[in-house]
């Protein structure tokens, strides 16, 4: 019985929140110039790996530095530019390591991180940029660096645990 009374005025909350929670009402809060950012970069780098100049430039990499814990770092900092995505696809075609290698890790770490180098390496970096009116040349003057240190002091430690066998 407390079922039944209690139903309609649930139903008419849900009904306030399917308002509330509209997709017309979220879609007209949405930015459209990081629309339109993203969908640049995206553009951009499907044309470069689709024409195949990030895989070749990774395999020049590759060649060029026989060390391939500095060739993830490298990768890394390129995802700060370059989105992550295609940047590690390019990497599988490099590496023959086994599946369960530490190195998958260490470029998962590398890529997922060095995307927050610069603030338009990443989504958040992006939309902070517009809801919070963050510079890009304020982030790279005062940001840059600690993210810089950050990203480093990860791969080092990343680095060391391959090293001791902790992974």
């Amino acid at each position: 019985m407390v079922f039944f009374g209690t139903a309609k005025p649930i139903k008419e909350l849900e009904e306030d929140k399917l308002h509330t929670f509209s997709p017309h009402r979220a879609l007209s809060k949405i930015e459209m110039s990081s629309i339109l950012f993203f969908l640049g970069i995206l553009l951009g780098v499907a044309a470069l790996e689709s024409i195949g100049v990030l895989f070749n430039f990774a395999g020049w990499l590759n060649e060029a530095i026989p060390n391939q814990n500095i060739v993830v770092i490298l990768l890394g900092i390129g995802s700060s530019v370059i989105d992550n995505v295609p940047l590690v696809a390019a990497s599988i075609g490099m590496f023959q390591n086994p599946l369960d290698d530490a190195m998958w890790h260490f470029i998962a770490y590398t890529a997922g991180t060095g995307g927050s180098l610069l603030i338009i390496g990443s989504a958040a970096g992006v939309a902070a940029m517009g809801m919070e009116k963050i510079n890009f040349f304020w982030y790279a003057k005062n940001i840059l660096w600690l993210a810089f240190a950050g990203f480093i002091f990860g791969a080092l430690t990343l680095m060391a645990m391959e090293y001791l066998h902790l992974f």
